[in-house]
């Protein structure tokens, strides 16, 4: 043995280095080549077993391996086509000349277990265990168990598994390995050792259960090989396994480095040990350590070979999606760059053929031809041309030229010189008014007095409409109608909330995200210089940190300045004198004065009962059906009259119809479901609304009732005329007395204008009692309480004056006013009356309220005048300059006393 051992180290260093170079370990579904370490080899009574230097040192292993070859003569060939050292122990067959010691070492094995017939790389950190493998090295007995951590699939670190495994923690079955090499790493923290597997072993029993472990083991005997060995069925399966390797190795990308050199493995395989075929198509596949474990554990070989086949089958379906995968990815790229050569190509051909110009110059031939047939004023096309050279001297990629292009988009893009013809045709404006509005007759008329002046001044510009009224009564829908009845392109846009003067005045050019404002988008929208502008919402601008945009409104809405509007973004004068500027609002209080200046108002005072009722005839009811689907598939459906009287009355009281046509689309939507559920019950539906069923429809009345008074009204009330939101109402005043010094105490949520009416009609009263009854001390002896209903509404407005002063003086009398008596008004220091605003709104709640005589103010008699006459039938109206005259009709025994 002694003389043998020379040649048994040379055999043994080529043996290594060639595993070290071509071997493939496959951890994770991942091939890795095993790195090359730097293996000091020498006689074998020195027993080298440790390197000084790091892993890295494949230079030295090739100088060792070439300087001592192994002879031809010494060296033989087992079933895997590996050369194996004579005499080294190895496996030959299956591990019959591997000593067989009951007791070994254990090195833990982390997420796979190791296969017999593989070599491969463990890292051991543990001091204990590399003094135990040192050891085993000077003893001549580099032998050791490894088996597999229980559980261990997570990619932990590896240091810290081996440092707390316990012999507790391992699998029963493992390998019995040699070791070959043995090297530092980690920096000197741990060694990376060389094994290879023998032959299975089965723990019997722990000697030694801490790190280092010591069990005792029993060896697997080995199984039968060559002719007769194997059973039909055996072989079969050896075949189909063989048959399923080959073929992942040539599928499977993993394998495509290394493809010649495991097919020469395999076709070196002897196929009659069944055994080793087994255990080498497990170790090539990615399967997880549990996987391999069992096939490990497992001492059947036909049932062994029926496991591994299923691992390869799984493989090979991965490795046909991988490759499937991969060439998707390489069709999709390919075609990608295709098509960018093929468009490269037909970019160069083009441009050889002059059919093109280059990017720049293309561009620069859109805009101009965008402003052929367009009256461009000079310094505007003088902008223009300099941008467009400009434009040609600066770099595609560069952010001034995206800058720039922007910039000649928009001035491009503006209809420089374009306008629509207007039709002042007063049969089709009336035509298009009436079709999309009923009632309003006022505002139509005002509508149509402006197209007639129009029709003889040739043009509508320099006007600046304002629509005032309430919610719903129409607004901008009738913006709609002037732009359709002058044949003019409509434009709106909202500035409700509006805090920014950018949106009115555009962004500089130097933001990022910069654009004009709202005016040149309508232009570019429209391309038209004459559209119809509606700004809606007006009197809800907003003012913050940005600036003001009422400010900002005032050049644009200046008949004298908007000819030379100036954007920031185009930074050109633009003229918008021809544009028809029509502003919307619910209110004035809250416009500016000097906005207001530059309006002509309409006011729409909004519906009566009438109108509202004929809408809803006409309009909201047919078209409401339609949309719940009534209007064809069941033909019964209606809302009778008196409902829709009903619902006005005592629902939908606002002066707009939009609430109405809220409360007619829940009744539709209550008719179609009570028509399909009849429909499924096979029964027939009542699918008409009257003012017995209403209720069901819409829930309990909104408002019961416009009086809070009837006939026995007592002295100190008076009903007053509001104008809300709602269109109108009745406002009664409250007035009570009691012992005091003659102090005044108002509620009821009074504003500031309300506070000093109440003081006002104090004085008036005391002035008033005391030219009527020169002895009545009441303002003198009591104190006075005045409230106003319906404390938690706020209330204000300069038309409560003559009420109050009403209330007080009843109060001081004694005497209530005449019945059915409803008044508006408000009053000076002087007992003068003064005249108010919502004149048809009031003169519509106090028919509501069953008023019978109304007292306005003599300035309010032409407002009165042009109500229609429905609205007057029945009524006695006083029209008052003085307080006398409203003393006089509300107090007629006292004014004859008197």
């Amino acid at each position: 043995l002694a003389q043998g051992l020379p040649e048994f180290v040379m055999s043994l260093a080529v043996h290594v280095c060639r595993l070290a170079g071509s071997y493939t370990r496959r951890s994770c579904g991942i091939a890795q080549r095993l790195p090359t370490a730097r293996y000091t080899l020498s006689a074998w009574p020195q027993r080298t077993w440790f390197s000084s230097s790091a892993s890295d040192g494949a230079d030295d292993a090739e100088a060792t391996a070439e300087k001592t070859p192994a002879p031809e003569s010494e060296k033989k060939t087992d079933g895997w086509g590996e050369i194996v050292p004579r005499g080294s122990g190895a496996d030959t067959p299956q591990g019959r000349s591997v000593p067989t010691p009951p007791s070994v070492l254990v090195i833990p094995a982390t997420r796979r277990p190791i296969m017999p017939g593989f070599t491969t790389a463990i890292t051991v950190t543990n001091p204990q265990l590399i003094k135990a493998i040192a050891d085993l090295g000077h003893r001549d007995t580099p032998h050791v168990g490894v088996f597999l951590r229980k559980g261990d699939e997570a990619p932990d670190s590896w240091e810290s598994k081996e440092l707390e495994v316990t012999a507790d923690d391992l699998h029963q079955v493992g390998t019995f390995v040699q070791i070959t090499q043995v090297i530092s790493a980690h920096g000197g923290r741990g060694v990376n050792v060389v094994i290879n597997g023998h032959r299975r072993i089965t723990m019997e029993e722990v000697l030694n259960r801490e790190v280092p472990i010591q069990v005792k083991v029993q060896h697997w005997a080995p199984t039968p090989s060559g002719p007769g060995a194997t059973s039909e069925s055996a072989q079969a399966h050896a075949n189909e396994a063989m048959s399923t390797l080959k073929e992942l190795v040539s599928v499977s990308p993993l394998f495509r480095e290394q493809m010649s050199q495991i097919q020469d493995m395999l076709q070196r395989i002897d196929m009659r040990d069944t055994s080793r075929l087994a255990d080498f198509a497990a170790g090539m596949t990615s399967a997880s350590g549990e996987e391999l474990q069992e096939v490990l554990e497992e001492a059947h070989v036909e049932k062994r070979l029926q496991m591994v086949i299923e691992l390869l089958r799984k493989e090979l379906e991965i490795a046909r999606l991988q490759v499937k995968i991969n060439t998707q990815m390489e069709d999709k790229m390919n075609k990608s760059q295709r098509e960018f050569l093929l468009r490269e190509q037909l970019k160069q051909i083009k441009k050889e053929l002059g059919l093109e110009t280059d990017d720049k110059e293309a561009l620069a031939q859109r805009m101009k031809e965008r402003l052929a047939g367009k009256n461009v004023p000079e310094d505007i096309q003088k902008v223009i041309d300099e941008e467009l050279e400009k434009l040609s001297g600066l770099e595609k990629n560069s952010s001034e030229f995206n800058v720039s292009r922007n910039y000649l988009e928009w001035l491009t893009y503006m209809p420089w010189g374009i306008t629509s013809t207007d039709n002042f045709d007063l049969g089709k404006a009336r035509e298009a008014l009436d079709t999309t509005h009923y009632g309003l007759s006022d505002v139509k008329k005002r509508i149509m007095e402006f197209i007639a002046v129009g029709k003889l001044h040739g043009s509508v510009q320099g006007k600046i409409i304002c629509l005032v009224g309430p919610p719903g009564v129409g607004k901008t829908s009738v913006g709609k109608s002037i732009a359709s009845a002058l044949n003019r392109e409509f434009y709106r846009f909202s500035v409700g909330g509006l805090s920014d003067v950018s949106e009115i005045k555009g962004h500089r050019r130097t933001y990022v995200g910069a654009m004009p404002g709202k005016p040149v988008q309508c232009l570019k929208h429209t391309q038209t210089c004459n559209p119809v502008i509606l700004i809606d919402e007006i009197d809800k601008l907003s003012r913050g940190i940005q600036g003001d945009p009422a400010s900002a409104l005032l050049e644009l809405l200046d008949p004298g300045q908007n000819g030379t509007f100036v954007d920031h973004y185009l930074d050109v004068p633009l003229d918008l004198s021809k544009v028809l500027f029509i502003c919307t609002a619910n209110v004035m209080d809250t416009i500016p004065g000097p906005l207001q200046d530059r309006f002509e108002i309409i006011r729409l005072s909004g519906y009566d009962q009438p109108e509202k009722v004929e809408i809803a005839q006409k309009h909201i009811i047919p078209s409401k059906l339609k949309e719940a689907g009534l209007d064809g598939h069941t033909p019964g459906a209606e809302i009778d009259h008196a409902a829709v009287e009903s619902l006005i009355r005592w629902y939908c009281r606002e002066a707009g119809v939009r609430n109405l046509e809220k409360h007619i689309s829940q009744i539709c939507r209550k008719l179609a479901l009570q028509a399909v559920e009849a429909e499924e019950k096979g029964d027939e539906p009542n699918m008409v609304v009257n003012v017995d069923n209403l209720s069901d429809f819409v829930g309990k009345q909104v408002f019961t009732s416009d009086r809070l008074y009837g006939d026995d009204q007592p002295p100190g009330v008076v009903m007053g005329l509001a104008w809300t939101a709602m269109g109108g109402s009745a406002l009664y005043i409250e007035g009570v007395d009691f012992k005091g010094k003659g102090a005044l105490q108002t509620t009821g949520q009074l504003g500031n204008v309300m506070q000093e009416s109440s003081k006002i009609s104090w004085t008036v009263a005391k002035r008033k009692l005391h030219m009527l009854q020169p002895d009545n001390t009441f303002f003198s002896d009591y104190d006075v309480h005045l409230h106003v209903p319906e404390g938690a509404t706020p209330k204000d407005g300069p038309s409560a004056g003559v009420t109050m002063t009403t209330a007080l003086l009843s109060l001081a009398l004694k005497q209530p006013t005449v019945a059915d008596l409803a008044m508006t008004g408000e009053i000076s220091l002087t007992g003068k009356v003064l005249p108010v605003g919502g004149i048809k709104e009031k003169t519509i709640a106090a028919r509501r309220a069953g008023a019978k005589m109304l007292i306005f103010p003599e300035g309010n008699r032409k407002d009165y005048d042009e109500l229609p006459d429905y609205l007057k039938d029945g009524l006695n109206v006083v029209f008052a300059n003085h307080y006398d005259t409203v003393m006089d009709a509300a107090f007629p025994a006292a004014a004859e006393a008197a």
